[in-house]
């Protein structure tokens, strides 16, 4: 049982890394975003696709950490 969970997981990280670089490869379309008078440099839509859900998945938690906390005394 517990070879088959290994093998599981490692069949589920390599299809997502195989769906992570099909997705960066059809994305290479340089962009260039502009935010309140910054502007950041061209790179391709799948840099800050990917940029912006490695920021989700660090701020959600913390966000769920700190609301759990209740009011600051």
């Amino acid at each position: 049982m517990r070879n088959f969970k290994r093998l599981f997981l490692v069949v589920f990280l390599l299809l997502l890394m195989a769906v992570v670089m099909v997705f960066v490869l059809e994305n290479q379309l340089a962009a260039q975003l502009q935010f309140l008078g910054w502007t950041l440099p061209q790179l391709p839509v799948s840099v800050y696709l990917l940029l912006a859900l490695c920021v989700g998945l660090v701020v959600g938690p913390l966000l769920t950490v700190f609301s759990r906390r209740g009011p600051l005394k």
